[in-house]
């Protein structure tokens, strides 16, 4: 079971990552937001393409669902982080690091 220092200590270990307010919530970028963490460290956003959002909501749905609206047609997914492992949190926060990191970092 993932918890929210998990997912702090997770995204800070990716290279470029800084974290800073963003509304209520703890934003986690490198060029642009990747990931989202809620107030109440219980869940978080992350940033997908369409289909890896799919995906994830297909595989976990119980842990994953597309943002209402806009931001989830754009692949913008909540995670309830209680039904993550910690390897499951780890993939889905390189996933979504991916498309935030300038090309020239990426590995």
């Amino acid at each position: 079971m993932a918890s929210a220092a998990d997912l702090r200590h997770i995204a800070l270990s990716l290279e470029g990552t800084t974290v800073a307010p963003h509304f209520d919530r703890a934003a986690f970028r490198v060029r642009r937001i990747y990931a989202t963490l809620a107030a109440d460290g219980k869940t978080a956003n992350f940033k997908f393409s369409p289909d890896q959002q799919q995906f994830k909501c297909t595989l976990a749905p119980h842990a994953f669902q597309a943002v209402a609206g806009g931001w989830g047609r754009q692949g913008w997914t909540t995670a309830t982080l209680s039904e993550l492992s910690i390897p499951e949190l780890r993939q889905a926060l390189e996933m979504a690091w991916r498309h935030a990191v300038p090309r020239s970092t990426k590995r």
